[in-house]
């Protein structure tokens, strides 16, 4: 089903999310925090994303383009250490948004962690390292890098209807996982896939573990299972598009596994 193009989206949101800088990409982010996911993480909270998921919990920025401030790849490694050794975090990431849109800043950041005993954590719909294989062997050059892909439905028509995109962009985050592997990345260790299951049937979640189990055995028995998180401005943007999700969780009774 046609959709809009998150290639040409991530042009748009460029102009408005990165800035050059003296040859130095910054990049805006709305927070910085720690957290209890992964098991405590220190996170930099991005503006503006490639996707427009009818689910998403920070839709306010990463729908929006003129949010939070400009921080530059030193300042938010800064921000992050700083969080993640007075809590005593052994994992970095940056969320809210879609990160790889800011490519340059992003691997300037990595670079930065690489010299610590930091493990970073990318959390990303793929789309972008699907696209480019360079950018895949970008990544895959960094070894305290763990590679999360987070897809949008178990099918190209799910992802059409959770996201706008165009349904043949539902490809791409197979074709990230693929391009990561290829460049030398371990499945199941250092690249994995998550999956939003609320919109999903189980024959359909069948298949799709299926098809990843066709890429490399150890993508199937690695999936990172997600389900929307009802909070009030989560409600907000399921109402605004008539959305139900078959299965959910409320933010006082989140399951362990999803943590």
């Amino acid at each position: 089903m046609k959709g809009f193009d998150p290639i040409e989206l991530t042009y748009t949101v460029s102009r408005w999310v990165n800035r050059d800088v003296g040859g130095v990409e910054e990049r805006r982010y709305y927070r910085f925090r720690g957290g209890r996911w992964y098991g405590g993480i220190a996170t930099g909270d991005v503006v503006g994303c490639n996707l427009r998921c009818k689910f998403c919990w920070s839709w306010r920025y990463s729908h929006s383009l003129d949010k939070g401030n400009f921080y530059n790849p030193q300042q938010v490694f800064k921000k992050l250490i700083e969080i993640a050794s007075s809590k005593g975090y052994r994992y970095l990431r940056l969320s809210g948004g879609e990160p790889t849109i800011s490519r340059k800043h992003l691997i300037e950041l990595l670079k930065l962690v690489e010299e610590t005993d930091y493990v970073f954590i990318l959390e990303t719909n793929g789309i972008l390292i699907g696209y480019d294989e360079n950018f895949a062997k970008e990544l895959a050059n960094f070894n305290n890098l763990i590679i999360r892909v987070s897809f949008k439905g178990t099918t190209s028509e799910e992802f059409h209807m959770l996201t706008g995109a165009d349904e043949k962009y539902f490809e791409l985050q197979f074709k990230a996982l693929v391009n990561l592997i290829e460049k030398g990345m371990k499945p199941g260790q250092d690249v994995y896939p998550a999956v939003m299951l609320s919109f999903s049937s189980d024959e359909n979640y069948r298949l799709f573990k299926k098809k990843l189990a066709s890429i490399h055995p150890a993508l199937a028995e690695s999936i990172d299972e997600e389900y929307v998180i009802l909070y009030p401005h989560v409600i907000e943007i399921l109402n605004r598009f008539k959305l139900k999700p078959r299965t959910a969780v409320y933010p006082n009774n989140i399951p362990e596994f999803m943590i």
